[in-house]
């Protein structure tokens, strides 16, 4: 099956319009082992792809044997960007998608979506806080909106999996206020149930955290990011969720040792 949108239709057509995407040529931005992802252009306007071809035998067994499933298909991501435009969280927009073949062996995807311009990440955008601090206004706009997609995710049986800073990209043609656009991306690993499991919010907000440990929050930022991502007054979130927040906390402080073999160097949160 392939999907292309009016405009993506008109340049690739044909029986060989699968083999055409997969072999296409441009940038590429990330390579790994049966995924590809690069950018093209048409008519003036940016698009990334994604490609993900068979997947052997051994890559299979290394998951399973991990205690993990790999990620087969575009699918997944295909369909992570419905989920999230149903919940209003603003995400890539989906231009393409095709899948052909059996799984787990013989499975083939792609998934093209347009390229978000005029953004910044929040990883590139708050590299230098921690030197030189940011508007207060800017900071509490971009805590409160992060919170906010956090809660709707979590609230709706959705978790990232790569829920770090770099993967929220902002809108920079837009005026810096409470109703910013933040797009969320890297959707390929988005889990979707019914009920999100505790543990997996829990990996998620720790990643947000761990990564970012190195752009100066304080102590009042976490506690406002807790505030708003419960929907409670401090002081009853200290008492009902303290054994939760304790978990996120030194998950989040035991990756960033793993990552970096040193400690970092953030608030201590002694009230939790």
């Amino acid at each position: 099956m392939i999907e292309l949108s009016a405009e993506l239709g008109t340049y690739f057509k044909g029986a060989g319009t699968f083999d055409e995407i997969l072999d296409l040529d441009g940038k590429v931005y990330r390579l790994h082992k049966n995924r590809k992802t690069l950018r093209i252009e048409r008519n003036g306007r940016g698009y990334f792809v994604k490609i993900h071809r068979r997947i052997g035998w051994g890559e299979v067994l290394k998951n399973i044997f991990s205690l993990k499933w790999p990620v087969l298909s575009a699918r997944n991501e295909y369909s992570a960007i419905k989920k999230l435009e149903t919940l209003g969280i603003d995400t890539m927009k989906t231009c393409g998608f095709g899948e052909r073949g059996m799984r787990p062996l013989w499975l083939e995807s792609f998934i093209i979506t347009e390229e978000l311009e005029n953004t910044i990440s929040l990883e590139d955008l708050c590299r230098e806080w921690k030197k030189n601090p940011p508007d207060f206004f800017l900071k509490s706009a971009l805590i409160r909106k992060v919170a906010d997609i956090a809660r709707t995710l979590h609230q709706s049986g959705v978790n990232h999996r790569d829920f770090y800073i770099c993967h929220f990209l902002l809108d920079r043609s837009q005026p810096i206020s409470p109703s910013l656009i933040l797009y969320l991306i890297d959707l390929h690993r988005v889990q979707v149930r019914t009920h999100t499991p505790e543990r997996w919010i829990i990996k998620d907000l720790a990643g947000l955290f761990f990564s970012g440990m190195d752009i100066g929050m304080t102590s009042r930022d976490l506690f406002r990011f807790m505030k708003i991502y419960s929907g409670k007054p401090l002081r009853p979130l200290l008492q009902e969720e303290s054994c939760f927040w304790k978990q996120v906390y030194f998950r989040a402080i035991r990756l960033y040792t793993k990552e970096f073999d040193r400690t970092p160097d953030v608030p201590q949160i002694n009230s939790i």
